[in-house]
């Protein structure tokens, strides 16, 4: 009993350090490129709700868009194969850039809403101009994300991402939103 008492003893520090150290190692190699691409493009598309808020304060129309949503899942999912994406994987990446992007606009249009109006700056047309952007910004997240789900189970995925984002801060709502955008990029791994 005693000597099964010392070997635990001894080597449960043993196990704290070298968790500890696998950890510290995780942390200290760098983010691969493909997470900063990959985050810039995801910040593109949060800047660009900006913009839908406007198209739809002047519009009245809802935020909400179940059809358009479903059609943008629907065509990330068909493309998804020719850059190496699971259906899935493409499903569950654009729900979370549309989430996002609605996280902003409903926040923008509660402020111009208690405010009375909106900035008034250029309007682009939503069909015209900001669509065509968003399909192009697709294909691109589709691509980087390609490249980066090499590093999704890494145990310093979730140390980049926040690192990453941290670079990449630029005002409380769409940071928030970004971090919603990102939510699903790195995968645990259960004990």
């Amino acid at each position: 009993m005693f000597l099964k008492s010392v070997f635990t003893i001894t080597l449960l520090p043993l196990a704290f350090v070298g968790a500890t150290s696998m950890a510290a190692q995780a942390a200290t190699v760098p983010a691969p490129e493909a997470l900063g691409m990959l985050l810039s493009t995801m910040k593109d598309r949060l800047e660009i709700a900006d913009l839908v808020a406007l198209t739809k304060w002047d519009s009245g129309d809802p935020i909400q868009d179940s059809g358009r949503e479903s059609q943008v899942i629907a065509s990330a999912q068909q493309a998804a194969a020719k850059y190496g994406v699971s259906g899935d994987d493409a499903k569950v990446l654009l729900a979370a850039q549309i989430e996002a992007n609605k996280l902003v606009q409903y926040s923008l249009l509660a402020t111009w809403s208690t405010a009375g109006k909106a900035p008034d700056t250029k309007r682009p047309d939503l069909k015209k101009q900001i669509r065509p952007q968003l399909d192009e910004l697709q294909v691109r997240l589709l691509e980087q994300y390609a490249q980066f789900s090499l590093y999704r189970t890494d145990p310093a995925c979730s140390t980049w991402l926040r690192q990453a984002r941290a670079q990449l801060n630029s005002d409380p709502l769409h940071d928030l939103a970004l971090v919603r955008a990102t939510g699903d990029l790195c995968i645990r791994n259960k004990p």
